[in-house]
């Protein structure tokens, strides 16, 4: 087990199976020292346990759970291509909140999945970070969050 993985374990947590991909990308891809991952959706056991828009359908407190789920599915998506201990960095993330046109809050929603990779990663898991407010994403999830990680 990755030291990544003993901390998870000690809040409680597994990593999950690799979420397939929901068209035609791969869940991550290593190019030279770089992992690009690819957006990851809060599925759990191939569900999404919310949909609709954060300001509507899903409280932001919803959407911070769903975020540090899709946490989870960054990691096991790191998993599925590296050892996990031989990531050095968690260098960006991207989170994307579909939200109501008056929801301003959503970093405090990704930070679900920030709060997560720092939790999973320690030091290394401090990054840069976009937080984005969006209409809509696929299947009509609430939240999607890619990263970039360094080996």
């Amino acid at each position: 087990m990755s030291q990544v993985e003993e901390r998870l374990s000690a809040l409680g947590l597994t990593v999950p199976e690799v979420v397939p991909p929901v068209a035609a990308y791969q869940p991550a891809v290593v190019v030279d020292n770089v992992v690009y991952v690819s957006g990851q959706l809060p599925l759990v056991g191939g569900e999404l346990p919310a949909k609709g828009k954060v300001g509507a359908e899903v409280t932001p407190e919803q959407a911070y759970e769903l975020a540090r789920q899709c946490g989870l599915n960054l990691v096991a998506a790191l998993k599925s291509v590296v050892d996990l201990d031989r990531v050095t960095r968690i260098a960006k993330v991207g989170g994307f909140v579909a939200s109501t046109p008056d929801f301003t809050g959503q970093p405090k929603v990704i930070n679900g999945a920030s709060e997560l990779l720092s939790e999973a990663f320690a030091d290394a898991g401090t990054h840069a970070r976009s937080a984005v407010g969006v209409p809509v994403l696929p299947l009509d999830t609430p939240v999607e969050v890619d990263l970039i990680a360094h080996l």
